[in-house]
């Protein structure tokens, strides 16, 4: 292997890691405030990605109209658990909640595809504007009336989840792969090494994703909410924040998360309705090195991740996806020896 090869090889690598840093963040995000394994983190990857690609083809992607269904059904739950207090008061809220975001969105998608494709800028927006949404009616729907179930029934329940969406996927977008251009069109070389615009705009965004969440968590009346509800939901409670909406932030976070990485990616190679969950499982693998606790671990982890995958298929791209997924069992193996068994969940 020459220089050349090697320094490639690198980019490909800390390219692919940065979409991994930003899938491994969002699963330690959802797991540390709700305590749920967001398996359907790949979906929204495959969302994010097929949208944008749909959008730029000058069409209303199908999430839109899966936004609205969301939206009805999380406009009934409302409805029904607000039944010992119904008054119009309530039924506006429920209505300005669930009922007028989706036909907002449904109408902008239709407005920035008539006469033909936007630009890159006005797609990349409005793929988020319709996939974060979808994070947080998916808690509101699947997660929250079962939130103070334990760890393996909502581990079941994502598992579930992950296979209706993934359903749902082939429905909207078909069989077909689909690529969408690239965010960026710019280019630079450093000696041999030619970095192509989207692998510029995959290390800005991914670093101004960050850096977005440390200022989050660290300076707003939300992000404070959601550190003391990963700390101690009991305890959060307590003191007036309502976890339920935690979770729907971290929800949303997470989906906006998914939509960026899937929209980064989709230039880069062919997405299928499918493709979401082996890139989400990378992300997973990178969470768990770093505990599903620690977010300076994970993003580290996500590089490791993304250099490896990277070598392996260069050396042995018949068993790089089994290197990948190899890395963790050395670390589960450390951890179970260090730590001792817990029984249940305890608040």
């Amino acid at each position: 292997m020459d220089t050349t090869i090697l320094l490639f090889l690198l980019q490909d690598g800390i390219t692919s890691g940065a979409i991994y840093a930003l899938l491994g963040l969002g699963l330690v995000l959802v797991f540390a405030v709700t305590r749920v394994i967001l398996i359907p983190q790949g979906e929204l990857v495959t969302y994010g990605a097929l949208t944008y690609a749909t959008l730029s083809a000058g069409k209303v992607p199908g999430t839109t109209y899966l936004v609205l269904l969301m939206g009805l059904v999380a406009l009934v739950f409302d409805l029904v658990a607000a039944r010992r207090r119904f008054g119009a008061r309530v039924v506006l809220r429920a209505l300005a909640t669930n009922a007028v975001p989706p036909l907002v969105i449904l109408g902008l998608a239709t407005l920035a595809t008539r006469g033909g494709p936007a630009s890159e800028l006005v797609n990349f927006v409005l793929s988020l504007v319709i996939v974060a949404p979808i994070g947080a009616y998916l808690y509101r729907i699947a997660y929250q009336p079962i939130a103070h179930a334990s760890v393996l029934v909502l581990l079941i329940a994502s598992v579930g989840v992950h296979l209706a969406m993934q359903g749902l996927g082939l429905l909207f977008f078909g069989a077909e792969g689909l690529r969408a251009p690239p965010v960026s069109r710019a280019a630079m070389s450093l000696g041999t090494l030619r970095i192509t615009g989207q692998s510029l705009a995959v290390y800005g965004i991914a670093l101004a994703l960050i850096a977005g969440l440390w200022l989050f968590f660290g300076y707003t009346l939300y992000g404070k909410a959601l550190r003391a509800t990963a700390v101690n939901r009991l305890g959060a409670r307590l003191v007036g924040i309502r976890t339920t909406l935690s979770g729907q932030i971290a929800f949303l976070l997470a989906a906006t998360i998914g939509a960026v990485s899937g929209i980064l990616i989709v230039p880069i190679t062919t997405i299928y309705y499918d493709s979401g969950f082996l890139i989400g499982l990378k992300g997973f693998v990178a969470a768990i090195i770093g505990g599903l606790a620690s977010y300076p671990v994970t993003a580290l982890a996500a590089l490791l991740v993304g250099v490896v995958e990277a070598f392996s298929s260069f050396y042995a791209s018949n068993y790089k996806e089994v290197i990948v997924f190899t890395l963790i069992i050395p670390v589960l193996l450390v951890r179970s020896l260090a730590q001792p068994a817990v029984d249940d969940d305890k608040e």
